[in-house]
């Protein structure tokens, strides 16, 4: 047990000295290349199957398989090498442990759940289960998620656990997100020229007030993991000098949704919205596009591998884990959406996205020891 506790916390840090913040996030930023090189030396070093993918160039996933001995199940392990900037921190791939935390970014957000789902396949490997446990430890999941995309095009599996940091919960749902855009169209003119401009900023008032009305109208539906949904106005630019009357004026929004809401669902929310300005202002030039849709995701509660993992993780740490749901979005949608049942289970810590980061190492192991149990389960 010890030395999978120093090989876990050993591996967790190898990851986060390795620069990996995302260049589709911060320009510049070193991406997956170093990182990915890494993983595939090291699951080659302990004798593991390695497929390297890298459809897009730069942004290389990393597929580590522990081959069963035929006829079973597979058990699909998922985390994410690439993460957020790292303005403001000080010496932020510097990995420094004091008592149970891992210190650096990425430690919590998420390599130590890669690190885990690492070390679960090399341990399963030596088990002679009948079924295959894959590692996919995959690109750019903090921008468009090219890497799980591309993963999902390359192997198939029976069920999956995305690691991402919980708590020690199981979560068996998470909020998807629509990105919108809403343009308001005026008539550029000069200040002085009040009969000629037609002021688009004063026009995107009306939809700015009733984006509030439909925020607190989803108060009213909640669902009983994740809550209720939400709608904010994320961004407004419109104008381009005090002297001028502003020609457009654009609105970008961010819709926070529930299993069973779906993009059409929205897109329909939206023009219904602009429907009640345009009846108030019959010469409202208004007009909204959908810019990104990520699905949200549930499984059901009562699903076996719901059940592996909560009688895995009693196991391992003594007491059931709550079952909860997430309010972030998490690849865990998209290999859900390809058919496979899936959960999300980590560990604990705290500052993703912030200036400190750290995962507790302690629940890192027994994430580890959960994965393992799970895989006998699901895998034999």
């Amino acid at each position: 047990m010890g030395g999978m506790v120093s090989d876990v916390t050993e591996l967790a840090s190898q990851l986060v000295a390795i620069d990996s913040v995302n260049p589709a996030l911060v320009s510049g930023g070193a991406g997956e290349s170093a990182i990915a090189a890494f993983v595939v030396g090291w699951a080659r070093a302990a004798g593991l199957g390695v497929e390297l993918l890298e459809r897009t160039h730069g942004r290389p996933s990393v597929l580590v398989q522990a081959p069963g001995s035929g006829a079973g199940r597979t058990l699909l392990l998922c985390g994410h090498l690439d993460t957020v900037n790292v303005e403001g921190m000080t010496d932020p791939h510097l990995p420094r442990v004091d008592g149970d935390r891992l210190y650096g970014r990425g430690a919590y957000d998420m390599k130590a759940g890669v690190a885990a789902a690492l070390i679960a396949a090399r341990e399963v490997a030596l088990a002679g289960l009948r079924g295959d446990v894959v590692a996919a430890a995959v690109a750019d999941e903090e921008h468009a998620s090219l890497g799980v995309q591309e993963a999902l095009q390359s192997l198939d599996a029976d069920a999956a656990i995305v690691t991402e940091p919980t708590e020690m919960e199981l979560v068996v749902a998470h909020k998807g997100f629509v990105w919108s855009e809403i343009v308001v169209s005026g008539r550029a003119a000069h200040g002085s020229r009040s009969h000629l401009g037609v002021d688009a900023i004063v026009k995107m008032g009306p939809v700015l007030t009733e984006l509030g009305v439909l925020d607190a109208a989803l108060g009213e539906r909640t669902h009983p993991l994740l809550g209720r949904g939400s709608v904010h106005a994320s961004t407004i630019e419109g104008g381009v000098e005090l002297s001028s009357y502003p020609g457009s004026c654009v609105l970008g929004l961010e819709r926070r949704t529930l299993p069973g809401e779906a993009a059409v669902d929205i897109e329909r929310e939206l023009e219904a919205l602009l429907d009640r300005c345009r009846a108030v202002d019959p010469e409202l030039d208004v007009r909204q596009q959908t810019l990104l849709v990520r699905e949200p995701f549930e499984i059901d509660e009562d699903d076996e591998l719901v059940g592996a993992v909560s009688a895995a993780a009693t196991e391992v740490l003594g007491a059931a884990p709550p079952i909860s749901g997430a309010s972030y979005w998490a690849d865990a949608a998209f290999i859900a959406a390809a058919g496979i049942p899936t959960v999300m289970f980590g560990p604990a810590g705290e500052g993703a996205h912030a200036l400190e980061e750290w995962v507790s190492l302690s629940d890192t192991e027994a994430l580890t020891q959960t994965l393992i149990r799970v895989a006998r389960r699901i895998c034999s």
